[in-house]
């Protein structure tokens, strides 16, 4: 497939497999479907297929936020779910996933993080959270925020004795989830714009522009890739686009 001929299908205002520039794939999210983390969930957009799991333990807050629980994202791209991934450390492309999600989380204030100090100083709560690739199919930054969040959801706290975490007893106490952000991230092929890229789309985009989301529809994080310059005009019109997709994104979340 060329660049060329993949234009000519965009500007019928379709895409190769049926579908309209700006149409998701379907979405279906499960959770809790590992017994060992504490929240976690298994997101699957098209032939894109992802697990995000969360895991809680006590350590020192980090010193500027000293009343403050931490928060850590980790992205693991396996190479049995795309052959162009290596075995290895994470790659550019991980580290950039994973800084989208935190992004995402952290600048919505997601997380009441002041609600998972223990003690000032010395003991919070570091919620981690993990993301390992089934299936690359395209599409990941937005995937991988619906798995995240969907997972934080989902969440219990273990039991905490005295400085002892007890994951074999699990309280009724949720984590202090306070907002459910959500990325949509649009890309530019020539003229055009899409979401939710098959593969041979993604390789030919020339930028893209992931916007995250409050549920009032506030822009909390943005982070453009991709080759190509964007004017002004353009990321108006990828925004509009994120604010008209991020609600239907959101309402398969629980």
């Amino acid at each position: 497939m060329t660049k060329e001929h993949l234009l000519k299908v965009l500007e019928k205002g379709i895409r190769y497999d049926g579908r309209k520039l700006t149409e998701y794939r379907p979405i279906k999210i499960e959770t809790n479907i590992s017994k060992s983390a504490e929240g976690s969930a298994k997101i699957t957009i098209g032939e894109t297929e992802l697990i995000a799991g969360v895991k809680l333990g006590i350590e020192t807050p980090y010193p500027d936020t000293p009343n403050q629980g931490n928060l850590m994202v980790n992205v693991e791209l396996l190479p049995m779910s795309n052959s162009e991934f290596e075995v290895g450390p994470p790659g550019d492309n991980a580290v950039e996933l994973a800084r989208v999600v935190d992004r995402g989380i952290r600048e919505s204030k997601a997380i009441n993080t002041k609600k998972l100090c223990v003690k000032e100083k010395e003991k919070v709560w570091s919620v981690m959270i993990d993301i390992c690739t089934i299936n690359a199919a395209g599409g990941l930054f937005d995937a991988a925020t619906l798995g995240a969040i969907a997972a934080l959801q989902s969440t219990t706290m273990p039991k905490l004795e005295e400085t002892t975490v007890n994951y074999d007893e699990k309280t009724k106490e949720k984590l202090p989830i306070t907002r459910d952000p959500i990325t949509v991230t649009v890309y530019k092929i020539g003229p055009y714009l899409i979401v939710d890229p098959l593969p041979e789309e993604e390789k030919e985009a020339d930028a893209r522009l992931t916007i995250a989301l409050t549920r009032e529809n506030t822009i909390c994080a943005l982070q453009k890739g991709g080759t190509e310059p964007l004017t002004t005009e353009i990321i108006e019109q990828m925004i509009t686009i994120a604010q008209e997709k991020a609600p239907q994104l959101r309402k398969h979340l629980k």
